[in-house]
Formats: C-alpha cells, sequence, structure tokens
C-alpha cells in the first residue's frame, strides 16, 4: 500500500492493532485471524518483539489488500528502510526524528512520527507528514488531547500509549482519527482466541459509538 491507501485503512478502521512481545509469525497469525474476522484489518507489529519482520510478512502474506500491516518502534533510518524492504505498509515511531520521516517519505509509505506536545507536532506535519502519533497521550488523559488538538485540529493525530475501550472512544469523539491499541486488545500472545475476541468486540464497539456520537453531534449543529 503507498501512503494514501495506508491513511485511508488506518483512518476507516479506526483502530490499529499493535502487538509488542511474543507475538512471532504464528502467533501474529491467530490474532489476526480472531481480529479480521471481527473487522480491525490494521495491524502493527513492533521492532522490539519476537520475530518482527516474519510476523508482519506473515499477516500480510495471509491477507494481501485484505489488512494494512506496519511495523511500529522505528528508531532510525537504517530499520526504516529494512522493514519498507519487507513490505512494510506503514512505518510509526514513537518519537519524531527528521532522517527517518525522510526515508519512508522518499518511498512514498506511511509514516506516523511520534509526538508528545505542540511544538513537536507542528515540527513534524511542516515535514508533510499525514499522520501523526500522539504518545504517551492515553497515560495524559483526554483534556490533554483536547488542549492539544483545539489549535492544532489541521492536523490528523493517532491516539497511542495505555489504550482501552474507554479512553479510546473518548479520543475518536474529540477528533483523532484512530488510536493505537496494545496489550488491551491483543494481551501478551497467550490470551485465547475467545479472550481476543471478546475484546475486539467490545472496541469495534467503541468506535462504532463514538463515530456515532460525532455523527449526532454534526447533525446538533
Amino acid at each position: 500500500m503507498d501512503s494514501e491507501e495506508s491513511l485511508k485503512a488506518i483512518t476507516a478502521s479506526g483502530i490499529v492493532a499493535g502487538m509488542r512481545g511474543a507475538f512471532p509469525p504464528e502467533v501474529a497469525l491467530r490474532v489476526s485471524d480472531v481480529l479480521m474476522n471481527e473487522g480491525i484489518t490494521v495491524f502493527e507489529m513492533m521492532m522490539n518483539s519476537a520475530q518482527p519482520i516474519a510476523a508482519m510478512q506473515a499477516v500480510k502474506a495471509e491477507y494481501g489488500a485484505e489488512a494494512c500491516v506496519g511495523m511500529g518502534t522505528v528508531l532510525d533510518a537504517e530499520t526504516a528502510i529494512t522493514v519498507m524492504d519487507a513490505g512494510a505498509d506503514f512505518v510509526v515511531s514513537p518519537a519524531f526524528q527528521p532522517d527517518v520521516v525522510e526515508a519512508v517519505m522518499e518511498r512514498g509509505i506511511l509514516m506516523g512520527p511520534g509526538v508528545a506536545t505542540p511544538s513537536e507536532a507542528v515540527a513534524a506535519w511542516e515535514t508533510g507528514v499525514p499522520l501523526l502519533k500522539l504518545f504517551p497521550v492515553g497515560a495524559l488523559g483526554i483534556d490533554y488531547f483536547d488542549a492539544v488538538f483545539g489549535p492544532l485540529s489541521h492536523m490528523s493525530f493517532m491516539c497511542n500509549g495505555a489504550m482501552n475501550d474507554q479512553n479510546a472512544r473518548a479520543f475518536l469523539q474529540a477528533g483523532a482519527v484512530a488510536c493505537g491499541m496494545g496489550g488491551w486488545l491483543v494481551g501478551d500472545g497467550t490470551w485465547s482466541k475467545s479472550r481476543l475476541r471478546s475484546r475486539a468486540r467490545i472496541l469495534v464497539n467503541a468506535v462504532q459509538s463514538a463515530r456515532s456520537g460525532m455523527e449526532a453531534l454534526t447533525i446538533d449543529s
């Protein structure tokens, strides 16, 4: 997928399922199978995990264009090039590093640099990226997001860090285009399919509820 296609997939989903830790290919496939069946189609593997590139490739090979599969925790340009060569649909970092952004954007792949402050957000947005990862905003809370988003509402934010169904709904209602979900959604790689399915359904309902609320506000206004 190119940058525009990946951004559309992330925005449409509202959820990016992140797998950090013990998610080698066989586990990533088991988890993604459950989530795909529940309507979650965007997956972020993490470089500080078990066999992340192989896991990314396995999920992409299984679902092709039906899934958007990228790599997170990319901390340098060399790694960015490696994961793009391996087929990453998007690249995400917890920080804003101009050399990583440049390397990814040169290839026409979606880059989501991590920002935590308005100054970082403005500096990153000026590079031309179409998506910012606000991290770790879950721990900072919805009031912090509201304060940042108010003057920067022309920017697109994916909210990450300490996310659950309740704050994901709040961030989406407040203007985030998506939320990155890790442990709350997929656990540590040992969860049963039934537990994964239950969490996925709760989260999908939360996203639908948030977006229905936004539509109602738009109509009322």
